[in-house]
């Protein structure tokens, strides 16, 4: 379709939309998503000013109903759902189906993350798209990719983190098996999709016609493991668990103080140094065990049972401080209240104050990038359920019953 064709799907939101901090501004995103993967695409596609339409079912996308929940709307939804605009359809209808056609029609990105299969059954599938909208960039995010033996299957965080072997080198080595706590295989997927879509909408404009992009979280999170995967490909051996350790670096962990524990990343051979003066230790630099990195690695172990005595005579803040003076890098072992109260935090605009639909301020953290010196702002709340449906029934001339 050609763009000049198409009618406005949302309003026009500033002049600065079109400033180097909002790249994407004029671009228009329909997204088919819930819970994790496809709303963290779309987010990162909207806080670079791309306008997301969220298609949702009568009962809303499940992540609505998880807690933390203040005064009827949820916090975890609000945290990946901001700059958006929510419609309601009910696609199995005849005439929501039809707006659902209508509003893909007039964008220029498809986000869905559905089981393979499930948006062709609607007619809303890439390929039925395509014939209509040639342009279109359709971004499919699934558990294991659109084509495969294991195509149709479904998953969540937890089973991919389980399949791709993250929960093999997560925790401390002869411990039960540990996923990181952190949805890696959701928001690595999300990252892989939004800078796919990015890339393909570059080469759109340039004259290329639009793609289909096939997001599998299974190999995402099989490619943010390149390390482990490098390792196996060079051994024949699965990594195993290090827990805090490093298989190639040292000291390189977390140690124990008399107060608690902190961190501590000796990377290269200057910063080891620096790190037995420190601990008054010089004797160590020549000692057969620890001459080299490598030497260090094999034998940290050792190592940990030299140094962590020492460290055990001072608290956390004693060692943090020594350790910025000589320029180790270190930290504290934050919890999410220490990390979001850290200074640097602050100072690039990260959190950033957010009003739920039904009023209550709350607070986010924004885009981390900054442009130009700048820190994205939020310029929309996210949507209540529906919020927008009656908008876009009168757009384009229908009434849904929802």
């Amino acid at each position: 379709m050609n763009p000049q064709n198409r009618k406005q799907v949302t309003p026009t939101q500033n002049a600065s939309a079109a400033s180097s901090h909002q790249p994407l501004a004029g671009i228009r995103v329909a997204e088919f998503c819930s819970t994790a993967a496809g709303p963290y695409c779309t987010m990162l596609l909207a806080d670079m000013g791309a306008e997301v339409v969220k298609i949702e079912p009568p009962d809303g996308d499940g992540l609505r109903q998880w807690p933390p929940i203040a005064d009827g709307y949820s916090e975890n939804f609000a945290s990946l759902n901001r700059n958006k605009k929510s419609v309601v359809l009910d696609l199995k209808d005849p005439d929501s189906a039809e707006i659902a056609r209508r509003i893909i029609l007039d964008c220029d990105v498809l986000v869905e993350n559905n089981r393979p299969g499930v948006m062709n059954r609607l007619g809303l599938g890439y390929q039925q798209m395509r014939e209509l909208h040639p342009d279109l960039v359709y971004c499919s995010i699934s558990a294991f990719g659109q084509s495969g033996p294991r195509s149709t299957e479904g998953g969540f965080d937890l089973t991919i983190q389980a399949a791709a072997g993250v929960m093999s080198v997560t925790g401390e080595e002869g411990g039960a098996p540990v996923k990181c706590g952190v949805p890696v295989s959701d928001f690595a997927s999300g990252l892989y999709g939004a800078y796919a879509v990015a890339a393909a909408l570059s080469a759109v404009r340039g004259g290329a016609a639009g793609v289909h992009i096939d997001v599998p979280m299974f190999g995402c999170t099989l490619a943010i493991a390149a390390l482990q995967t490098s390792e196996y490909f060079g051994t024949g051996r699965s990594p195993g668990r290090w827990g805090s350790a490093h298989p190639r670096n040292a000291p390189y962990r977390a140690f124990e103080a008399a107060d608690g524990y902190f961190a501590i990343a000796a990377g290269n051979h200057q910063l080891w140094l620096k790190v037995l003066g420190v601990v008054g230790m010089p004797q160590l630099a020549d000692d057969p065990r620890f001459k080299t990195t490598l030497d260090r690695a094999t034998n940290q172990a050792d190592l940990k049972l030299l140094l962590e005595p020492v460290f055990r005579k001072a608290g956390v803040s004693h060692w943090l401080q020594v350790f910025r003076e000589v320029g180790v890098p270190h930290s504290a072992i934050n919890d999410y209240a220490a990390a979001l109260g850290d200074p640097q935090v602050e100072e690039m605009g990260w959190v950033q104050e957010l009003e739920l639909p039904n009023g209550v301020a709350t607070r986010t953290f924004g885009s981390p990038l900054r442009l130009d010196g700048r820190t994205a702002g939020i310029r929309t709340r996210p949507p209540g359920l529906g919020e927008h449906t009656e908008e876009f029934c009168a757009l384009y001339g229908k009434r849904v019953a929802v």
